[in-house]
C-alpha cells in the first residue's frame, strides 16, 4: 500500500451488507472507496460484478439501493461535508464577514470574487469562521505591506483557480475510477464519491501540502540555479526568460472525436495528456498546460527541449492506441504570468505545429542555427522545408528535426522501460 494510505481494518462481510476494497494504488490523491461486490449469488445494480481478490483488505459499506433505478441512495450529507471542511455552518452576511476580518465590505466582495464565487446579496447568511480567518490574514498581509491589492489578488485567483482544477481532476477521476471498477454508471459513481469526500478530506489536504512543498522547493532551486547563470539584467524591454518551448498536438483530433463516445474520447485525452506529461517531466522539460489535444512546455535549454520533442513523437508513434502527434520548437524570449507563458515565441511555436505534417518537429530557422552550434549537434538531421506562411507571424522556412541515430537518444525517458543509467526518472 502506497505511503499515506490509512491502513483498513479487515471486516468480514454480513449478509445483506456490500464489501467495498480500497484502492491499493490509487491514481487520484484522494484514495475514495467503492462498492465491490455483494456476497455470493447476489446481483449488484444491473449487473454481477467480481468480487474483491482475497488478498486485499476489506473494508464494510453499506449502500442503500434506489428501487426504481438500482443506483445507490445519495446518503451523503452535504452539510456533513460543509462541516468537515469548513467548519461551522455558514451565519455570516457579506457585511458581518467584512467587520470580523477588519476590512471593507468592497474588499470583502473582491475577496469572494477574487476566489471565483457569485456575487451573494450583502443580506444573506454565506459565509463562516473560516472565511473571516481567510480574508483577515489577507487584510493583515496588505495592512503590511508585505503585498499590495494587485498582488493580493492575483495570489487569490491563482490559488482559488488551481484549487478549482484540482478538485475537478481529483472527482473525476475518482468517478471514472468507480465506474470502471464497479460497473456503475455515472450518477452512481458519482454518489459513491460524494459519500467519500469527508472520510477522504485528511488524507486530500496532507497530500495537496506535500506537493506545495516539493513543487516550491523545486522551483526555489531552478531559480537559483537560473540567477547564477545570468551574467547581467536584461534590458526592461526584452521578456527577462529565455527558453526552449514546444507544442506538441494530436493529429485528426477532430475527426476522430466526432467517431468516439464519452469515454473513448476521455480514454483518448487522457491516453495522450499522461504520455506527453510523462515524457516531458521525466526528461528535464516541464509542462506549462495543456489545452484539448496540445500541450505546451518549456525547457531551459534547448538540447532538452529537442530531446524531448523528438521522444514524444516517437513514444506516440509506437503507441497504437493513440493518434499520430506532430511538434514544434522554438527558442526564445517569455514572459510568466498566471502560471502561462507569453510572447513571440510562443505566438511562433503555435502556429509552426500547423503547418508540421504528423511524426515530424518543425523549427524556426534562428532556433536550428542555435541548435547546430551545440556540442551535441550531431546527434540530430536538420532538413530545410519549403517557405510556408503562417497566419500573423509571415512568410518563414521551416527546419525538420530528425534524429541522426538511435544511439543518440538512448539515455533517454520512455513510457514502459526503466530509466537508462544516468537518465533521469519519471517526476512530480
Amino acid at each position: 500500500m502506497p505511503a499515506g494510505y490509512p491502513e483498513p481494518a479487515r471486516v468480514e462481510p454480513v449478509a445483506g451488507d456490500v464489501v467495498a476494497a480500497p484502492p491499493a494504488t490509487a491514481p487520484v490523491a484522494v484514495p475514495l472507496t467503492a462498492p465491490a461486490a455483494p456476497p455470493a449469488g447476489r446481483e449488484r445494480g444491473r449487473g454481477r460484478v467480481g468480487a474483491p481478490p482475497s488478498n486485499q483488505p476489506t473494508r464494510r459499506v453499506r449502500i442503500v439501493r434506489d428501487r426504481r433505478h438500482g443506483r445507490p441512495a445519495h446518503s451523503s450529507s452535504i452539510d456533513e461535508i460543509r462541516r468537515k471542511l469548513l467548519g461551522s455552518p455558514p451565519d455570516l452576511t457579506m457585511i458581518e464577514l467584512a467587520e470580523r476580518a477588519g476590512t471593507t465590505v468592497e474588499m470583502a466582495r473582491k475577496f469572494w470574487r477574487g476566489m471565483g464565487f457569485p456575487e451573494v446579496p450583502d443580506d444573506v447568511e454565506n459565509f463562516n469562521a473560516a472565511d473571516v480567518r481567510s480574508l483577515r490574514e489577507w487584510t493583515e498581509m496588505l495592512a503590511a505591506e508585505r503585498i499590495d491589492e494587485q498582488t493580493f489578488l492575483s495570489l487569490l485567483r491563482a490559488q482559488s483557480f488551481t484549487v478549482d482544477q484540482l478538485a475537478m481532476w481529483q472527482i473525476e477521476a475518482a468517478v471514472d475510477y468507480h465506474e470502471r471498477r464497479w460497473g456503475l454508471d455515472d450518477i452512481a459513481a458519482r454518489i459513491v464519491v460524494l459519500n467519500s469526500i469527508v472520510r477522504s478530506a485528511d488524507f486530500g489536504l496532507d497530500q495537496v501540502e506535500y506537493t506545495w512543498r516539493r513543487r516550491v522547493v523545486a522551483l526555489a532551486e531552478r531559480i537559483d540555479s537560473e540567477i547564477a547563470q545570468r551574467t547581467q539584467e536584461p534590458d526592461h524591454d526584452v521578456l527577462p526568460l529565455p527558453r526552449a518551448l514546444g507544442f506538441v498536438d494530436m493529429v485528426a483530433f477532430t475527426s476522430r472525436a466526432r467517431q468516439l463516445g464519452s469515454r473513448g474520447l476521455a480514454e483518448l485525452v487522457q491516453g495522450f495528456e499522461f504520455t506527453a506529461r510523462d515524457i516531458i517531466t521525466a526528461n528535464g522539460a516541464r509542462v506549462v498546460k495543456t489545452v484539448g489535444d496540445a500541450v505546451l512546455f518549456v525547457a531551459d535549454d534547448l538540447l532538452t527541449a529537442a530531446k524531448v520533442s523528438l521522444t514524444m513523437v516517437e513514444a506516440i508513434r509506437a503507441n497504437p492506441i493513440l493518434l499520430p502527434v506532430r511538434g514544434s520548437l522554438v527558442w526564445g524570449r517569455v514572459v510568466s504570468r498566471s502560471g502561462d507563458i507569453f510572447g513571440p515565441a510562443v505566438n511562433l511555436a503555435s502556429r509552426l505545429i500547423d503547418v508540421a505534417p504528423k511524426d515530424t518537429v518543425y523549427m524556426d530557422q534562428s532556433t536550428a542555427a542555435l541548435l547546430a552550434k551545440h556540442r551535441l549537434a550531431g546527434h540530430f538531421v536538420q532538413i530545410q522545408q519549403e517557405p510556408v506562411t503562417l497566419q500573423g507571424i509571415g512568410t518563414i522556412s521551416p527546419v525538420e528535426l530528425r534524429w541522426a541515430e538511435p544511439a543518440a537518444h538512448n539515455d533517454l525517458w520512455l513510457p514502459n522501460q526503466r530509466p537508462a543509467r544516468g537518465a533521469p526518472g519519471p517526476s512530480a
